[in-house]
């Protein structure tokens, strides 16, 4: 039964997928018009710049901090790590925003270097630069987290004979960490880089003009912009082809999970030279990471907050980005439960690949490429926009999400299956029941992290409801968005300020109140 229904959503998700490919291929070939201007091999030259930089830096970045992390104790190690952890689900629009308010050209830097010398620093924020730091931010605290969690796991025995043998920092990195790390490091690359590749916000707000544009940001102003709907279909291709490629790469990489769980306590220290290059690497990037998120919650909470909280405007769209996060996060549990059960109840390794397909539907078809899609088949279709929108967010939201869903929430059950399996089938126990007694009080805590991710996911998305937001449906990303383009920097400081700190809200709440309704089962 479980194997049926994950194959038929399997199925139909793979439906879903080839039905958006179709119609954008069928506007590429049968589209008429001017022809479009839209200058791809630049745009696919700088994407993959821009993303093979993110990628270098990011895991170099992630290296260093996981390091230092795992070498240091100190009161409030446990929150640090945390913080780095929440980097996975802070949205891109709250982290490019924090950029302008400390590095853009009337950000904190530049006023406090024209106040004491006279000095502008000009608007670094903008332009490369700005998207490689507001990517590192993410990525290499993303990269961190799960560099952390493979030094954590390095058997105890092994430590204890390189701390006999005396090994230097330089040593015990070659010969014990290096190893550990290097099974994660080509998987990891290919997921920041896919990151980066697709990345939609981030460029939107810093890229600073056409000459840093990329396929994504191209695709939406093809459409949103010009209309240019054959050129449009062009670059989502072109891009849809590259991702598929990586993935085609990365699906031999060893798998890399979510580690969002506590960190083991360090049992080593090194000399004193190393820990102050350790505690040099923690506190600058803990300044850089934390820097432009405070940035929003200073400037939000105190300059605008008052006029954004008393615009309808501001309520319906929180109304809206709320209905949206929890019916995409439900949507999300739903389609992740039943494939990973699937494959959970089943050994041929034929129908185990088959299920595990759909987690990949939106690194090949992203956000903004899932979107437009969407949009051709809805306006083929006949449908208003208006009406589409809702449900065509949440399912695009969800498909988002459904990768760190399955990484999530599939190890746990295929355990389950795995060491109870006997067990259950003894008892005759299935369905709903098996479910309800024996895997949700086990995966209570798993369910919580999941709906949080993807809540949180849903929550800070610009790319799915760009293309389909209207005066009357919007979420908060997309009101922001609007007031930075109205020039209304405090109403969107005030919103950013305000996702922000929901989005810390749900990841740390929601997974410990879902635990402790699954202990309150047992």
């Amino acid at each position: 039964m479980r194997v049926a229904a994950g194959t038929g959503l399997a199925i139909a998700i793979a439906a879903l997928i080839a039905l958006v490919l179709w119609a954008i291929l069928d506007a590429a070939t049968g589209a008429t018009g001017r022809p479009s201007r839209i200058d791809i091999p630049h745009l696919l030259r700088m994407t993959s710049i821009q993303a093979g930089l993110t990628t270098v830096i990011s895991l170099a970045v992630g290296m260093a901090l996981a390091w230092a992390l795992n070498r240091l104790r100190f009161p409030g190690r446990d929150l640090i790590v945390g913080l780095f952890a929440s980097a996975i689900v802070t949205p891109g629009m709250v982290v490019a925003f924090g950029m302008l308010s400390i590095w853009g050209r009337n950000g904190w830097i530049n006023q406090t270097s024209e106040a004491l010398f006279g000095v502008s620093i000009g608007n670094p924020a903008f332009g490369l630069s700005g998207i490689l730091f507001a990517h590192v931010i993410l990525d290499g605290a993303f990269a961190a987290r799960i560099m952390l969690a493979r030094l954590d796991a390095i058997p105890q025995p092994r430590l204890k004979t390189g701390q006999s043998l005396d090994l230097t920092a330089w040593q015990r990195f070659s010969i014990i960490d290096w190893p550990a790390l290097r099974g994660t490091v080509p998987g990891l690359a290919a997921i920041i880089f896919l990151l980066a590749f697709t990345s939609f916000p981030i460029v939107l707000l810093l890229g600073g003009g056409p000459a840093n544009q990329t396929l994504e940001v191209a695709i939406y102003a093809a459409v949103r912009q010009d209309f240019d709907l054959v050129g449009a279909v062009r670059l989502a291709l072109t891009q849809i082809a590259v991702c598929a490629l990586v993935i085609s790469a990365a699906s031999a990489l060893a798998p890399i999970p979510t580690s969002l769980g506590p960190s083991i306590a360090p049992k080593w220290s090194d000399r004193l030279g190393a820990s102050i290059v350790q505690w040099i690497v923690l506190v600058l990037c803990t300044i850089g990471f934390v820097l432009p998120l405070a940035s929003v919650l200073f400037d939000g909470l105190l300059n605008g907050l008052g006029r954004v909280l008393s615009q309808p405007a501001f309520w319906w769209a929180t109304l809206s980005s709320l209905l949206i996060g929890s019916a995409s996060a439900l949507l999300t549990l739903v389609f992740a439960l039943l494939l990973a059960m699937g494959r959970g109840a089943t050994a041929n390794g034929v129908a185990r690949t088959m299920l595990g397909i759909p987690a990949y539907a939106y690194l090949a078809v992203p956000a903004v490429v899932l979107s437009l899609g969407f949009f051709l088949l809805v306006r083929d279709a006949g449908v208003s926009t208006s009406i589409a929108a809702p449900f065509v967010v949440v399912v695009a939201n969800s498909l988002l999400a459904l990768p760190f869903a399955m990484a999530t929430l599939g190890p746990p059950l295929e355990a389950i299956a795995r060491t109870r399996g006997k067990l259950i089938r003894s008892l005759g126990i299935s369905g709903w029941r098996q479910f309800s007694l024996i895997e949700y009080p086990l995966l209570g805590k798993d369910i919580g992290v999941m709906l949080a991710l993807a809540f949180c996911f849903s929550l800070g998305d610009l790319g799915v409801i760009a293309l389909f937001g209207t005066q009357d449906f919007q979420t908060l990303p997309l009101m922001m968005f609007r007031a930075l383009g109205a020039y209304r920097t405090n109403d969107a400081a005030a919103i950013a300020a305000l996702l922000l700190i929901g989005t810390i809200v749900v990841f740390v709440g929601l997974p410990r109140l879902i635990e402790r309704i699954a202990h309150a089962v047992r």
